[in-house]
């Protein structure tokens, strides 16, 4: 009976010890892919005409809802964009800014998820969503996708066309700013190679 009572406390040990080892090599998996995918992150500016499926768009918007904000106030929304007429109308908007009329500053990406922030949320409104952005950009990648930060945002919400979108959504538009537009899509020709990190990037205090 101590025989077998041994013996199954000595594999209960064992399948704990299985267990932990495991879960150690998942964890250091889920490290290291975050890691390769924040370090291999490039800005696309080429695009294909291919939608990515609505459940990955979905989940890159849910990936930027969970970004850090000032005291959880959440100040930052989301204007998710996959029409086509609409993403046009953005589009051109944009370019009026610089007086660009012939070219598209969205380099012909599909999508274009756009980040506005309610000013009266916090003091941290324009923080919390560049924060959002960076979570966006980085979940495109890790979805196999290319994005880029489009700027004018602000520029773009604060004419009276950009207001109309807001109100037909229902948004105050005298609250909300615009931060920047992230466009993805599938990525047309070679992926951007990195450019050389500057020195001292870093400033060691030790």
């Amino acid at each position: 009976m101590k025989k077998h009572l041994f013996l199954i406390v000595a594999l209960a040990l064992f399948a704990c010890s299985c267990c932990d080892k495991t879960n150690e090599t998942q964890n250091e998996t889920v490290m290291n892919t975050t890691m390769d995918d924040l370090l291999t992150h490039r800005s696309v500016r080429s695009y294909t005409d291919e939608v990515p499926p609505m459940e990955v768009i979905e989940e890159i918007c849910k990936a930027g809802t969970y970004a850090p904000t000032g005291m959880n106030r959440q100040a930052p929304i989301i204007l998710a964009v996959t029409n086509r007429e609409v993403r046009d109308r953005l589009s051109k908007l944009n370019a009026s800014v610089f007086g660009r009329d012939d070219m598209d500053p969205f380099y012909g990406a599909p999508v274009v998820l756009v980040v506005l922030a309610d000013t009266t949320a916090a003091m941290t409104w324009k923080v919390d969503g560049s924060l959002v952005m960076g979570n966006l950009l980085n979940a495109c990648h890790a979805k196999g996708l290319g994005s880029c930060w489009i700027h004018r945002a602000k520029e773009v919400f604060e004419m009276e066309e950009g207001k109309a979108i807001l109100r037909d959504l229902g948004i105050d538009d005298t609250k909300y700013v615009g931060i920047g537009n992230c466009i993805l899509g599938y990525t047309a020709g070679d992926y951007p190679e990195a450019s050389p990190r500057k020195d001292n990037y870093v400033y060691w205090i030790k």
